[in-house]
């Protein structure tokens, strides 16, 4: 039985081995050889360049080039020997496919990388969060259709999944309604990512207000979006939900707002001081932008008056600021100089005692 094992009964000799290891090492040898030589001319191109994409590229796709190349060295190997050969014809089938989807997957995460890094360098806030999205998306999308691929092209090498595959197709009615029917999620999925990153009703930084919670859009994915709260609870929303209800987004265009504080007063409020001391104190502030800039009453009711005191700035967390200040301000003035403004709950002790006693 151990008698298979004795080198002097394998079909070639330790000669003929000794040559295939160095055919097959020369060859792996030299490809990294040349991989290392034109990386290095490579490197010297791309630092000379101003943009920081292929700098990018460059780092994420050397790695899987070097098995590529390596795996193309094998395969000229291949050609010129027997053994090689034999041994490479099983293996290609899955080794090529699965470097071939490992370089396209490297070269997208590296151009995404590299587009997002240049655009946080751009000075237009809403321009930088488009094109965040834009590439976020795009990119998912890549990948993924990259793995789908590549994992198709491998398991259909493997001859039962093949089979299977024939068997599929000829049923092909009931096999295309069971897979319509099961892929109608992510197909959906799919395309409303995809609608999003094309049309843009939201993109990643945006503040948007969707079932009364208002937050920051955190990241956009091709089924759910997250949008991180301002007391750091995370909502995650279907993506579907944006393109078939509507939501508010705060910072569609800019960040540029107008918002209101409400003040509920009494009817015997002197309003002209009160607007003289806020344009006063909001014209000094340093969060207005110098927009708008108005106190009107919208509300009169036998009880109170309604003050609308409207005042924008050039980001959305400077107008929170600047609203808190107002109302902190505004009431500290009003109990200085008009404390008769405030609203008490009055009640008459006086009548009340009269009618208790009978008088």
């Amino acid at each position: 039985m151990l008698e298979r094992f004795d080198p002097r009964n394998w079909p070639i000799s330790y000669e003929a081995m000794l040559e295939h290891l160095i055919v097959l090492g020369g060859s792996v040898a030299i490809a990294l050889i040349v991989h290392w030589v034109v990386f290095a001319l490579l490197r010297r191109i791309v630092r000379k360049s101003s943009s920081q994409v292929d700098d990018i590229v460059f780092d994420t796709v050397r790695r899987p080039l070097r098995w590529a190349m390596v795996g193309f060295a094998i395969s000229v190997a291949a050609e010129n020997d027997a053994l090689v050969g034999r041994g490479w014809d099983i293996f290609a089938s899955f080794i090529v496919p699965a470097l071939v989807g490992w370089l396209a997957f490297a070269a997208v995460k590296g151009a995404a990388l590299g587009y997002e890094k240049q655009s946080l360098e751009s000075e237009d806030p809403v321009a930088q969060r488009g094109r965040m999205t834009r590439i976020a998306i795009l990119s998912r999308t890549l990948r993924v259709a990259i793995i789908i691929i590549t994992i198709s092209l491998i398991m259909l090498n493997i001859p039962g999944v093949r089979d299977v595959g024939t068997t599929m197709l000829a049923s092909a009615g009931l096999a295309a309604l069971a897979v319509g029917a099961a892929a109608q999620p992510a197909l959906k999925s799919l395309i409303a990512g995809l609608q999003m990153a094309l049309t843009q009703p939201l993109r990643i930084g945006d503040l948007v207000k969707v079932d009364g919670q208002a937050g920051r859009v955190e990241e956009i994915r091709m089924s759910f979006v997250t949008v991180r709260t301002w007391d750091e609870r995370v909502l995650v929303v279907p993506t579907s939900r944006f393109l078939d209800q509507s939501f508010e987004n705060w910072s569609r265009v800019s960040e540029k707002l107008t918002a209101p504080v409400m003040l509920h007063l009494d009817p015997i409020t002197e309003i002209t001081p009160i607007r003289e001391e806020f344009e006063r104190f909001v014209t000094n502030h340093p969060l207005w932008d110098g927009r708008n800039l108005a106190l009107q009453m919208t509300e009169a009711y036998p009880e109170s008056i309604e003050l609308r005191l409207a005042m924008s700035s050039a980001t959305i967390g400077d107008l929170w600021t600047l609203r808190c200040d107002v109302r902190e301000h505004m009431l500290g003035w009003l109990k200085e100089n008009q404390p008769e403004a405030l609203i008490r709950h009055r009640l008459e002790v006086e009548a009340a005692n009269q009618r208790v006693t009978g008088g």
